[in-house]
């Protein structure tokens, strides 16, 4: 069994998704954002022993991937999961958006392991991640199915339009996308990718 908590970042108010499994010291994330509240997350759980094994990235947005300079250095071995296209806008200012942020992040790693539609992540013992590629918002969307749990980050937030206005975005595949999360989201519990007022 997984258990779920969240951090609502400083920058556009995006969620980091933290996954856990009792008796295990290692956690998951969904998207990083800041740091320091997943560090005080991770010493209340058991200090030096905890380690984070991997992230799942949504999407190459900066407010979903600027804490991914600073949690490599803490965790060098931590995985990376993203698409080609991700792989390449974590290299790319300007495709990552960090360049408009002033905190430009050039991430390249040997740790960045590229996945799509159908790919099975194992996450603890019993616990898997099914991966969705679910394009519109940016080429480089996945939506995570966790046990009960459904990761959308941007490209499905429940009563928010999706933008589809930065580069790579796509109205029709964000309306294809959309159908797609509804259909999985039934019964599931939706986390999507930021805090949202109401």
């Amino acid at each position: 069994m997984v258990t779920v908590s969240h951090v609502v970042n400083s920058v556009l108010t995006s969620r980091t998704y933290i996954l856990m499994q009792e008796g295990n010291p290692s956690v998951w994330l969904i998207d990083c954002g800041d740091v320091s509240p997943i560090v005080d997350i991770l010493s209340s759980l058991g200090g030096d022993s905890s380690v984070i094994k991997g992230i799942l990235l949504t999407h190459v947005h900066y407010d979903h991937i600027y804490g991914l300079p600073r949690l490599t250095e803490m965790f060098p071995s931590l995985l990376v999961y993203t698409n080609e296209y991700g792989k390449k806008a974590l290299t790319d200012i300007r495709l990552n958006y960090s360049k408009y942020h002033n905190d430009p992040i050039v991430y390249e790693s040997e740790n960045v392991v590229t996945c799509d539609e159908g790919t099975v992540i194992e996450l603890f013992d019993g616990v898997q991640a099914k991966v969705y590629y679910t394009p519109g918002h940016n080429p480089s969307s996945f939506t995570y199915e966790v046990g009960d749990y459904l990761f959308t980050g941007d490209a499905y937030i429940p009563g928010v339009k999706v933008v589809t206005t930065f580069k790579g975005g796509d109205k029709v595949k964000a309306a294809e996308s959309l159908e797609k999360i509804l259909r999985l989201a039934e019964s599931k519990t939706v986390c999507a990718g930021h805090e949202v007022d109401g």
